[in-house]
Formats: C-alpha cells, structure tokens, sequence
C-alpha cells in the first residue's frame, strides 16, 4: 500500500483511530531502535566475553606452570633441607671430635645442642681478641695463644713437643736431638726461653740458624759436651727438626767469608710459605 494510500486510508478513518494508529507506528520505531542499541550491546558483550575467554584459558595455562614450578621448588627445597641436614650432621660431628681433641671453637659457628662431647659440657671463654670461645672444660688452648682455634692434634709434631716442659718432654722424647729440636723450635717462638739461636732472613727465608750457631748452642744446652759431639749433634738436631717439622724446614747451603777466606755452611732455614699450623705461612 503506497504512502498516498496509508494517507488517504488514515484520512477515512474517525480521529481517535488515526492518532492511535501514528502512536503504534512510532512505538514500533521506538521499539525497533531499542532493539537495534540491544543487537549492538550483545554483540559488544560477546566480544568481551572471547576476550575473558581468552584471558581466562591463559590464566589458567600460566596457574598450572606456576603449579609445576611450585612442586619443583618444594622436591628442591626438600633436597636442599635434607643436605643441610646432613652437612649439619656431619660439621657436629667434626666439631665434635676437634672438641675432644682439646680445639677452642667460635661460639657462633656451634650448635651447643648437637655436638656431642664428653658428658654434655661445654663452657664458653672470652680470649683476648674480644670473641667468644666454646670448649670442654679447662681443655687448654693448644698453642697457648688467645687467637687461636687449632686442636692440639692439629699441631706439628715439633710444636706438640715444644709446648711441653722439660720433664713431659723428657718422657715423650727418647733421644738428645729430638729434645734439642724441640727445645730449639720453642726458643723460636717463646720469648721466654732466653736462648735463641734464630736470626731474621730475608725475602723468602723467614728465619734461620747457622749451623756453626747452632752447635754453640747445643753446647749451651748440653753443658759438659766436647765440642766434636756437638758437631755431631748438630746434623743430628737438623734431621730431627727436619722430620718433626714433616719438612716445613729446609737445609741451605751458604758461601760465608771469614778472615779473608770463603768457606760453605750449613743452614736451618723457615721458609717465608712454609705451611705452619696457628701461624702467618699457613695450616698443617
């Protein structure tokens, strides 16, 4: 029906028909605009609905990597806290026996609950350097220094010997070099000895004796001696001090001039590098 039609019909029908008849038709537009806004709404929902699809399918993706990384990490936190037990154990037990051994350990680097020792005791000592010592009972430090931590079976044995007095070291050593080694590495180091027949080297000798020295030294020490069994001596007290030092210390030979003429002499020599346990060149 063309619009001349609608017209000519709506022009024959009564008033009030003809305005309930416009009111439809503009209902109808009304209707089919909102209708058309709700199409377009719809569809930008369904695109946000793909988008949260997409974000939750990567969401969830990423949750099950975090899952396996989770798992992962607790197998290698589990390993890890199984091997620390188990160094734990082990340092204990190490720290242990070093206890017994009579070594002077640092306060914050024991577990006073896990090392086992003699009937559970430990007492602490402060040193002179200002820190803060475990050890067993009146167990003496093993060189006799505040800063050490060494265990006396760590020592040499030319240290263990030096550190007796003369009666201990009588009954631990049976031979006359073997005491005057001792007796002679410990006039090295404690000042108190008096006697001291070591002189200061240079740039890779710490420290040394003459073998010519050393013999008036054992005469010294040896009183009645002749002087041709202390010559003897003297080669005797350097194998002695070779061997008990495990060959910290060497023999040297130097050309020496006196009165005008040249002569080669034997040397006990303390390299600067060798390996002495509690002191600058080094551990055992």
């Amino acid at each position: 029906m063309s619009t001349s039609d609608t017209t000519s019909t709506t022009a024959q029908l009564p008033d009030h028909f003809s305005d309930r008849l416009e009111a439809l038709e503009e209902r109808i537009e009304d209707l089919e605009a909102e209708l058309e806004h709700k199409d377009d709404r719809i569809d930008d929902l369904e695109a946000d609905r793909d988008r949260l699809d997409e974000r939750t399918a990567t969401l969830e993706a990423r949750v099950d990597d975090l899952e396996d990384e989770t798992a992962r990490l607790e197998k290698a936190t589990d390993a890890a806290l199984n091997k620390a037990s188990t160094n734990k154990e082990r340092v204990a037990e190490l720290q242990s026996r070093e206890l017994e051994k009579g070594a002077h350990l640092r306060e914050e680097t024991v577990d006073e609950h896990v090392v086992e020792v003699p009937d559970g005791r430990l007492e602490r000592v402060t040193k002179d350097d200002g820190k803060t010592y475990f050890r067993l009972p009146e167990s003496a430090d093993p060189l006799d220094r505040g800063e050490t931590s060494l265990a006396y079976g760590d020592l040499l044995p030319i240290q263990q010997l030096a550190r007796m007095d003369d009666e201990m070291r009588r009954s631990a050593a049976n031979t006359v070099p073997t005491r005057l080694a001792a007796k002679l590495w410990q006039a090295r180091t404690d000042d108190s000895v008096g006697d001291n027949p070591w002189e200061n080297g240079c740039r890779e000798i710490d420290e040394y004796v003459k073998a010519s020295d050393l013999k008036h030294w054992i005469r010294r020490q040896e009183v009645g001696i002749s002087e041709s069994y202390a010559k003897k001596l003297v080669s005797r007290v350097i194998d002695a001090m070779l061997d008990l030092s495990k060959h910290r210390v060497a023999v040297r030979k130097r050309t020496e001039r006196k009165n005008g003429l040249e002569y080669t002499e034997r040397r006990l020599v303390l390299p600067t590098d060798a390996a002495i346990p509690g002191e600058t060149g080094g551990e055992a």
